[in-house]
Formats: C-alpha cells, sequence, structure tokens
C-alpha cells in the first residue's frame, strides 16, 4: 500500500470514529458567528469583555504538548490560533480531537480571545465539532506544491498555500470590475450574446464545433462578440459592451488560449481617432485602480503607460524592416519574404495576408511600447472601414505593448457592399487552405443593409491581464485545460 493509501484509510477511521462519538463529520450546518478577520479587529473588546466568539475554518497547523493543544485556522479572511486546554473544557472532546482530527481538517471551535505568554491573539477553545473531515493532508504550508503541472492541475492547493497565487486572482476579478466601471460610467449597455453560432464571424480563427442535439445541427462556438453587438448598432443602441467567453481551437503559447474571457465594446458615432483616446483611458484606469502604478515590467520589456504612446505605421515598418511594401507587393514577393524570415509555418494559408501579417508579429517582438499601429492593409481587416486618406488601408489601430498586441479597435466598416465583397474575398482564402480566414456571413450582411451607424469598436483580452501579471497566459487561469492525469 502506498504512503498516500495509508494514510487515506487511517483518516476513514478516524472518520468512523468521529460517527460513533456522535458527531457527524459533515454536518447540515455551522453556528459560526465571526470570520477570523472580525474576531481579530474586535479583539481588545472581546478579550476585556470576555464575550465568545464562534469561528470557522480549515487547520493548517497541529502542536500538541500533553493536555494541551494549539491550532491554527484559517478561513479566507485571516489566521488565528486556537488553544484546546483539557482542562478546560468536556475532557471527553478534548480526546476525540486529540484522536480524531488532522490538518486540513474543517472545524468550528466557540472560546473566548485572550493572549498567550507571547502575546500571540489566541481563542481559548472551550467546545468545537468537526465541519469536514479531509481525506487527502494539504501539502505542507512551507513546502507547497512545486510540481508545476500539478499546481495547474490541482489549483485549489496552489491557492491555498501560495499567496502569491491567491493574490493574483484577486487583482484579476479587480481587473474585470475596472473595466465593467469604466464602460458603465460612460453610459455604455452591457449585454450577453450568443456563445453557439451558425457561421463564426469577427476574428481570424479556427471555431470548436459541436452538435445541438434539439435542432439537430452542429453549431460553432464564437470567436467573437462582434457580429452580434453591430447588430445592436443597428437595432439602436448606441453604446453597447460585453464581457464574456471566446473559444478558439488553434495552437496554445504563453500567450495564447483556447477559451479565455473577452471585452469588446462598440459607440455609435465614434471614429478610430477619438477612439484612441478612450483606450488609453482605459488601460491606465486598470493600471492606477488594480496595480497603484503605471510601470511595468512586461516579457522584458520596461512599458510606462502614463508616457508617450507612440504611433507606429504598418507598412512603413514593415517596408523598413524587410524591405517589401504591404501595399505594392505581389503575393509571390510576400510569400518569399515570409519564407525567407522563417515566419510562414507549412500549415497556414500560403497567401499574401498571411504572409505579411507573419512578418509584422516577428517585427513586433522587439516594440515594448505602449504604442498603437495604424495603417494596415485592407486585405488583413475585412471589418474596418477604409481610410479617407489612402482606401488601401483601413481605420484600424491595435494596441502593441512588450511586443505583443493587447487590444484592437477600428472604426467599423458600416458599407453592406464593400462589406460583402471583403467577406468573398475572404471566402476566397478559405478555400484556399486558409482555415482561420472569415466567412461569408449572409445573415450579419442582411442586418447591415437595414443601416448600421458609423461606430468604433474595440477589443481586449485576458492576455492583458496576463501581460499585466508578466505571467504565462495559462497561469492566469484559475483552472487552465488539461489534458486528464493518466
Amino acid at each position: 500500500m502506498s504512503l498516500e493509501a495509508e494514510i487515506r484509510a487511517e483518516r476513514e477511521k478516524k472518520l468512523a470514529l468521529l460517527r460513533s462519538a456522535g458527531m457527524e463529520p459533515y454536518p447540515v450546518s455551522t453556528e459560526r458567528d465571526s470570520t477570523i478577520a472580525e474576531l481579530l479587529e474586535e479583539f481588545d473588546a472581546l478579550e476585556q469583555s470576555g464575550t465568545t466568539r464562534t469561528i470557522a475554518g480549515r487547520i493548517a497547523s497541529i502542536r500538541g504538548q500533553g493536555g494541551i493543544t494549539f491550532v491554527d485556522v484559517i478561513d479566507g479572511t485571516a489566521r488565528v490560533q486556537l488553544v484546546l486546554n483539557r482542562k478546560e473544557m468536556d475532557a471527553a472532546r478534548f480526546d476525540l480531537f486529540q484522536e480524531a482530527v488532522d490538518q486540513s481538517d474543517f472545524i468550528q471551535a466557540t472560546g473566548a480571545a485572550f493572549r498567550t505568554k507571547r502575546g500571540e491573539r489566541s481563542l481559548s477553545v472551550i467546545k468545537w465539532k468537526m465541519l469536514a473531515k479531509s481525506l487527502r493532508p494539504v501539502p505542507d504550508e512551507w513546502y507547497g506544491v512545486k510540481d508545476e503541472e500539478l499546481r495547474l492541475r490541482e489549483r485549489y492547493l496552489d491557492i491555498l498555500l501560495n499567496e502569491d497565487v491567491r493574490a493574483m486572482f484577486e487583482r484579476r476579478a479587480a481587473f474585470w470590475q475596472v473595466i465593467r466601471t469604466f464602460y458603465l460610467q460612460r453610459g455604455f449597455l452591457e449585454v450577453e450574446t450568443p456563445v453557439f453560432e451558425n457561421s463564426p464571424g469577427g476574428a481570424d480563427a479556427r471555431p470548436f464545433i459541436t452538435h445541438h442535439n434539439a435542432l439537430d445541427m452542429d453549431v460553432y462556438l464564437r470567436i467573437s462578440l462582434e457580429l452580434w453587438h453591430k447588430r445592436l448598432l443597428v437595432a439602436g443602441y448606441p453604446k453597447v459592451f460585453e464581457i464574456g467567453r471566446v473559444f478558439r481551437n488553434e495552437g496554445q503559447s504563453r500567450e495564447h488560449l483556447q477559451d479565455y474571457t473577452m471585452l469588446e465594446s462598440y459607440e455609435a458615432y465614434m471614429d478610430m481617432q477619438r477612439g484612441m483616446h478612450m483606450v488609453q483611458e482605459l488601460y491606465r484606469a486598470i493600471a492606477s485602480e488594480v496595480y497603484g502604478t503605471h510601470s511595468f515590467s512586461m516579457r522584458g520589456h520596461a512599458v510606462d503607460l502614463a508616457g508617450q504612446w507612440n504611433t507606429i505605421d504598418y507598412s512603413s515598418a514593415i517596408r523598413d524592416a524587410y524591405g517589401i511594401d504591404p501595399l505594392e507587393c505581389t503575393e509571390a514577393e510576400a510569400i518569399s519574404s515570409a519564407q525567407s524570415a522563417g515566419v510562414l509555418a507549412e500549415n497556414t494559408g500560403r497567401n499574401k495576408a498571411r504572409a505579411i501579417d507573419n512578418l509584422w508579429k516577428r517585427l513586433r517582438k522587439d516594440i515594448a511600447g505602449p504604442a498603437f499601429l495604424i495603417g494596415t492593409p485592407v486585405y488583413l481587416e475585412p471589418l474596418a472601414k477604409r481610410s479617407a486618406s489612402d482606401e488601401r488601408v483601413v481605420e484600424r489601430m491595435q494596441v502593441i505593448i512588450a511586443g505583443s498586441e493587447v487590444g484592437k479597435g477600428f472604426s467599423e466598416l458600416n458599407d453592406p457592399l464593400d462589406q460583402r465583397a471583403r467577406f468573398e474575398e475572404q471566402q476566397k482564402l478559405r478555400e484556399g487552405g486558409d482555415e482561420e480566414a472569415q466567412r461569408l456571413d449572409l445573415e450579419y450582411i442582411r442586418a447591415m443593409e437595414y443601416g448600421m451607424p458609423p461606430a468604433f469598436g474595440f477589443g481586449v483580452s485576458e492576455r492583458l491581464f496576463a501581460f499585466f501579471e508578466d505571467t504565462p497566459a495559462h497561469e492566469s487561469q484559475l483552472f487552465p485545460l488539461l489534458k486528464p492525469r493518466q
């Protein structure tokens, strides 16, 4: 029998012991009247009055000295020491504690506040009961869980034992709350749009496919929120936003996930130039309200969000780096340049759009930012409005931070004829083998034909949070997907 099996078997015996003593190891209710944090906050007054309090929590450690046992308990708000003295409580209950209670168990304890000889604030226990008997011991707090895969697989232990990880997920909640408040304060309506779609759209990505049993048809999990939101602009809502999950059946890396949380917002009668100012305000609000600073170290880059946000022209940057003009080159020239740079993978569509896009992705790695990338060729963005000064490019901006794109927005294309033509070009790319090219969505075109106001749309995913934390994207998720345990 393995050590783990021996420990479990021993704890199951203690489980039976509790029941034989008339104590339910998994009771329906608890009589807790104070969190540990509240107990500590009121400690001086409680100590003076002798008033008892009942707290509950997980046992972090147990130390015994004959007829006295010291127990550290945590409840998610704070930690406190319990002191069980056989002379000051029911002797049978004290003995049961000694025989049946282990580190990791959840217990309830009632007692009076007092300080030990060393001055430690403690609770002198007069009675206790089991709330949940653990069958596996939580790893030692000092050692914790060191194996990376095990940390992600048993993330609950990682959070329990690692205060830095716990704090990160509290910041993650604050990150999304700041974003939600930012938009609500500006009069945006928060909406929820479908996860299942007949035709995925709004991004260049490979979708997940599932089967809808009730309708007996295959459907896609959404890869973007965009096309639904622009239908809402047609419906007359001037400002909408959504924070929701999207799904992309693609590769995994430090920056890329297959299912993740995304913000998208759309404001009628706005454009890219004015939208860029709003995006700066949003990022600075997140930095100051969640982290209390505008200066960060991200992916080896020093980034100051309070400083100057430079503007980078897409075509000029590629021309300067590779000697090729994205607006003038042929498809063969683009593919040749990408191959020479070693950025055109075998499993991607070999076309001008994919070749130029991969050249840019290589180039951006050295840009610390913050910066706005503008002047994107029209063949790379089927959903943005053409520039009034040069119809070969679109009114799209991308936020560049620490060598990566962490946010994108544009003046939304609202010409249904131009939109259809661009979708048809994307469809040709798909038929040529580019699985990430967008589809011809006739239902969306139909909605546009009723009239869609000019608008600015913006989207950013939880990748931005991972960059703020300077951690791999999957480690910034609570429970990242892993293969089943072997």
